[in-house]
């Protein structure tokens, strides 16, 4: 799940790695999707291991290209404690230089994008 990929990510960006490879579920793959979209990774790519069974996700930092900006995260929604927020209480992270996720019922998306569509859902992360 997510909140066991983000400190992969922020310890293969801080160990200087290009890329790096996390087992595939869905939720992941639209994260690490978006994650691209918004410049804090280089990509996210589905591939299937040699033997053709398992599918893996691998991840292109972008560190050597210095694309790769995670500096740090904040897990809002945990499997112990889900936290749901409507589109009025969203606001700006860390004074416009983050980015908040959420889980809704058209997809995982940014917090402006729920903000401009008049969603809420489960407040995932936050990072910046």
């Amino acid at each position: 799940m997510y909140y066991d990929l983000l400190p992969k990510i922020k310890n293969a960006i801080q160990a200087r790695k290009d890329k790096m490879v996390v087992p595939f579920s869905r939720m992941d793959f639209s994260v690490l999707n978006l994650l691209a979209e918004n410049g804090y990774i280089k990509s996210a790519e589905k591939e299937t291991t040699a033997n053709g069974k398992k599918s893996v996700i691998v991840v292109r930092l972008g560190v050597k290209t210095k694309t790769a900006k995670v500096n740090d995260f904040k897990t809002m929604s945990k499997p112990s404690r889900h936290m749901y927020v409507d589109y009025r209480s969203l606001r700006s992270v860390r004074q416009g230089h983050g980015m908040a996720v959420l889980s809704t019922s058209k997809g995982i998306m940014t917090g402006k994008e729920a903000r401009k569509q008049k969603t809420g859902g489960e407040y995932l992360f936050e990072i910046w």
